[in-house]
């Protein structure tokens, strides 16, 4: 092996997380000051601009742009084959590093030579320790155990528990068999002797591959816990996803078929197909449960409702026809619960005022449809408007029900407001404080947290935050990484995870925070000016405006084709406004495609506001920004009603 001067290559492979790519190199940076060190990023052929990124803010990283999705497998390769230094380091661009991480990692390495790779201590975003940080080989026995539940049952078994090693300290230094590959340290003479990563798991599963390959080579895997990394998780997968439930378990079949005798590969693919559609089943119906329970609940309180409604008309002999206990009654109900849906009832639970909006567009469409129905099926446009009367009554007394149970207070659950913290110097919580006003829209109370010297209006400083937190009843504390080093934020997690807190990272000279709340979901970020238009239910109503006015012309289309010049252009745009591969209000064209600050909506047929052929790059994406920022359908419909005669551009 020709000789380097070169410490470590950090390889990171990327697929269109840019927020948290940028927030790894600062930390990777800041970790490799006292080292030789080389970056490489490999992007995936993201489309959010992180090949953008690394060109106009991390000149010095090796960037690798494919021109396709390779998987993580192939894309480390291609790094891995150019590198030069002694070790080489598999990170994920969702993690975050100490800054002395590589110095002592490497230190360990260097005094243990029989030790072919080394994983850390992981804790997820609210600071808990992730337990994959140390994993035991997923023989029939231990696979069994982790898919039927066996091993969170007894996490403390070495029985039981060996695919997480639960009987093994996390704050102790331990040989281990199977490395994460979330932080993956090798020796690059380790990786000459049992080759790079098998090209043949896409995703999933070549970490462990490759971990007993480091085994069966003469080498050691340890656990290293005296430095910590943060990883967000779920960034390329949910975790809880059935796509992931696939993935993951193909991946164990892989590996099974390559290393195991061929009767134990035969055991293990059997107990792994059986668990593909056991895990699946219950994921799909986990999930479905979860989204209909509540609109179930509404449905049937709701419906019962109409039945004692009905009874009550009755005793005034005041008689409804069969059908419509049988029909009309189910499908009342079922237009209340639709138009809810739509409006964004179920994505906001704590709005009352949506169950209005959405059961008077209920009731319009069922007097609008009443008007149409023979004579025998039109029974009481009363008995419809008090109805829906009771769909709005029982929500609320529902939800006051329901509070009472979960949070034992007798009234509607309020809508939940933020009580931040944020942990910096002056300029920096002043900045931060800006970003979170015109982002967040529920807040009560911005705690500033002093580093160092106290400034004004300082409830304290960084050492005192267990006692600022239970004072001021904070749910959120951010972290200024300009005033605050990697390990300080990552020890505070950790030290505060008894809290139920969430934690952000706020990135220096960036408009947006970014975090999360759970190893099973992605990150959380706060984008200044742009989270209005991100929100489902904002998203779901903006379609719904779409599809609307898209049926609505083709309905008129006979006279209405008349008065447009480009007639093709006109009906092509219609059909891909209904489609749903276009929106009636897009963004302005820009030079700048795929900004980073703006929610992802399908190409506009119109723009939001009318500008000069001859604006400048900037003030478009503001008022792209603007238009995320202050989305609404009312907006929306008054674009399209002021510039209908543009529909065929």
């Amino acid at each position: 092996m020709s000789k380097t001067n070169l410490d470590l290559s950090v390889i990171i492979v990327n697929y269109n997380v840019v927020y948290f790519l940028e927030q790894c190199l600062n930390s990777v940076i800041a970790a490799s000051k006292n080292l030789n060190v080389e970056v490489f990023v490999v992007d995936n052929n993201s489309v959010d601009g992180s090949v953008e990124l690394v060109q106009e803010k991390f000149s010095d990283v090796k960037l690798i742009a494919n021109k396709e999705n390779t998987g993580f497998s192939k894309a480390n390769n291609q790094a891995i084959q150019l590198s030069s230094g002694r070790y080489i380091l598999l990170l994920n661009p969702d993690t975050v590093v100490e800054e002395d991480t590589f110095e002592k990692t490497i230190k360990f390495m260097d005094e243990h030579p029989d030790s072919g790779g080394l994983g850390v201590r992981m804790i997820d975003g609210k600071g808990k320790f992730l337990p994959e940080s140390k994993r035991g080989f997923p023989s029939p026995w231990v696979a069994f155990c982790k898919i039927f539940g066996l091993s969170k049952v007894f996490p403390k078994s070495k029985s039981f528990s060996q695919y997480h090693l639960g009987y093994l300290s996390e704050f102790e230094i331990n040989e281990i068999d199977v490395l994460s590959g979330a932080f993956m340290l090798m020796r690059k003479e380790t990786l000459d002797k049992v080759g790079n990563l098998d090209e043949t798991f896409f995703m999933y599963g070549e970490d462990i591959d490759l971990s007993y390959r480091i085994k069966l080579g003469g080498y050691k895997n340890y656990y290293f816990p005296d430095t910590k990394i943060i990883h967000y998780k779920g960034e390329s997968t949910k975790k809880s996803s059935v796509n992931y439930v696939f993935v993951f378990y193909k991946a164990m079949v892989i590996f099974a078929k390559k290393h195991l005798s061929a009767n134990n590969a035969k055991l293990f693919s059997f107990a792994i197909n059986l668990a593909i559609y056991f895990r699946a089943s219950v994921a799909i119906l986990n999930r479905f449960i979860h989204k209909i329970s509540l609109p179930f609940f509404d449905y049937f309180i709701s419906l019962t409702g109409l039945f004692v409604l009905s009874h009550r008309w009755a005793q005034h002999d005041i008689h409804f026809p069969e059908r419509a206990y049988f029909i009309s009654f189910p499908i009342y109900v079922l237009i209340w619960l639709v138009c809810n849906l739509i409006s964004g009832l179920y994505d906001n639970k704590n709005n009352k005022l949506l169950i209005w909006q959405g059961t008077m567009m209920g009731t319009a469409i069922i007097l609008i449809f009443y008007a149409l129905l023979p004579k025998d099926w039109q029974f009481s446009r009363l008995f419809s408007l008090v109805g829906s009367l009771w769909y709005i009554g029982q929500f609320y007394l529902s939800r006051v029900i329901i509070n009472l149970f979960r949070n034992n207070r007798f009234s509607l659950p309020d809508v939940p407001k933020k009580r931040f913290a944020i942990v910096g110097n002056e300029v920096e919580f002043k900045r931060v404080e800006q970003l979170l006003l015109e982002t967040y829209p529920n807040i009560e109370i911005i705690v500033p947290v002093s580093t160092a010297e106290r400034f004004s209006n300082s409830v304290g400083d960084f050492n005192q935050i267990d006692e600022i937190i239970k004072i001021h009843k904070i749910n959120e504390l951010i972290f200024c990484s300009k005033n605050l080093t990697a390990k300080e934020i990552i020890t505070g997690m950790s030290k505060i995870e008894e809290h139920n807190i969430e934690f952000k990272i706020a990135q220096p000279d960036t408009s947006y925070l970014i975090g999360s709340n759970s190893i099973d979901s992605s990150g959380d970020i706060y984008i200044l000016n742009s989270n209005n238009l991100s929100r489902p239910e904002n998203l779901r109503s903006k379609r719904l405006v779409d599809f609307s006015f898209s049926i609505l012309f083709c309905l008129i289309t006979p006279v209405f084709i008349w008065f447009f010049e480009n007639k093709s252009r006109f009906t092509a745009n219609l059909i891909d406004v209904l489609l749903g591969k276009k929106s009636f209000v897009g963004y302005i064209q820009t030079n700048k495609q795929n900004s980073k600050q703006l929610p992802k909506i399908k190409p506009g047929v119109l723009p939001p506001y009318e500008t000069p052929k001859n604006t400048a790059e900037d003030t478009l994406e503001r008022l792209n920004l603007l238009y995320a920022k202050n989305f609404s359908t009312l907006f929306d419909i008054q674009v399209i009603m002021s510039n209908w005669k543009k529909l065929d551009q």
